[in-house]
């Protein structure tokens, strides 16, 4: 258990690394974070590593890794392989790619058909709409359900 001189509670942990006590105890059931040391008043306490390890979620996460890629590069982390790594950061990498590609290509549909309204009269006919309308949804995309 860390000695209480060097240990945080869960709202010092939240402050160090700049996210609310509800994305602590979320990281904490989701088993990004290790369970805390408890008190004898039943109170969460977090060593100092605690800071590194969300820090570096967090720093994930902005990169786009999913939680569990996160969770897969945290058991790498503690004792894996750069090669695996790697392949698990080219494989993220694709992903994004391949991203970008359907964002640029969502991108001139959607300029063509803003250039082709002149913003007046009915939606009848309205280039947007047709668009819309006519293009079919891509295979890949999932709409976060």
């Amino acid at each position: 258990m860390p000695s209480l001189h060097t240990s945080l509670t869960i709202g010092k942990l939240a402050q160090a690394a700049g996210v609310g006590v509800e994305t602590i105890r979320y990281y904490e059931r989701e088993g990004i974070l290790p369970p805390a040391e408890r008190t004898a008043a039943n109170y969460r306490m977090y060593s100092p590593a605690a800071v590194a390890r969300l820090r570096f979620v967090l720093r994930a996460k902005t990169l786009g890794f999913s939680l569990a890629e996160i969770r897969n590069l945290l058991a790498l982390q503690a004792g894996g392989d750069r090669g695996a790594v790697r392949a698990l950061a080219q494989a993220h990498l694709q992903d994004i790619e391949a991203r970008i590609q359907d964002l640029l290509a969502m991108r001139a549909v959607l300029a063509t058909a803003v250039a082709d309204c002149d913003g007046h009269g009915a939606v009848d006919g309205c280039p947007i709409i047709d668009a819309i309308q006519t293009r079919p949804a891509s295979t890949d995309h999932t709409d976060g359900v």
